[in-house]
């Protein structure tokens, strides 16, 4: 069992992150969310639909943990592919080129890319269709500092449009950039609420110190159970 007994629901229009250590079941959440994950039992729910409907192909975009594009073709040749599958304009595509900065190389084979690049033109193919809800894991995994915060930036513009969107994550240091948090550790949630409220329930200072709080405080339940 990777996800024993987890209920939570994740609101429209904000940024919400997914947070924990790997192998904690968050690609496995991610995974069920956007219907590539056969699960066991329960449901999930997807503005409205089962997790992974056929109507849901242009309203949810998926941003897998490694880069998803052709290495022989070009980044706008890329998304003019996904714009297809999900019936998107060139409008769409120019669109979501400009989203991720890519405009000066539209035209370079991803294979010549470099790793930001290559996580921007991902990105761009997920967003073709405008999605109503976009999933992302691990999208800064590896990113430099700087391309990191552009890419946080956009995140909450698309979310300031009405984008609902859920980041995984194992960086701690991203939590302060989320609207509200899922720390997950073993499949299981350990708390659920905006950076400030985790940083109060635990009276620590950063998102590190404080799901090592959580950790020591679950740990110590256990034992304390054990020996009762």
């Amino acid at each position: 069992m990777v996800l024993p007994d987890l209920s939570v629901r994740i609101p429209r229009g904000r940024v919400t992150g997914l947070l924990g250590p790997s192998g904690g079941g968050k690609s496995t959440l991610i995974r069920a969310i956007v219907g590539v994950q056969i699960v066991e039992s329960g449901t999930i729910s997807v503005l409205g639909e089962p997790a992974g409907s056929p109507q849901l192909r242009r309203r949810v975009g998926y941003v897998t943990q490694a880069p998803s594009v052709y290495d022989d073709l070009s980044i706008r040749e890329n998304i003019n592919y996904f714009a297809r599958l999900v019936g998107a304009s060139a409008d769409d595509v120019d669109w979501a080129v400009d989203q991720v900065g890519l405009g000066d190389h539209a035209g370079q084979r991803v294979a010549n890319l470099s790793g930001g690049q290559l996580s921007r033109t991902s990105l761009a193919c997920a967003l073709v269709g405008r999605p109503e809800a976009l999933v992302l894991d691990e999208p800064t995994v590896g990113l430099d500092p700087v391309l990191r915060r552009s890419l946080w930036t956009l995140f909450h513009q698309l979310a300031d449009a009405g984008t609902t969107l859920l980041v995984s994550s194992h960086v701690m240091d991203e939590a302060s950039r989320c609207d509200r948090l899922l720390l997950l550790r073993e499949g299981r949630i350990l708390a659920d609420g905006s950076f400030d409220e985790l940083l109060r329930r635990t009276n620590t200072h950063d998102a590190e110190a404080a799901f090592l709080a959580l950790i020591d405080a679950e740990d110590a339940a256990q034992r304390q159970e054990g020996t009762s």
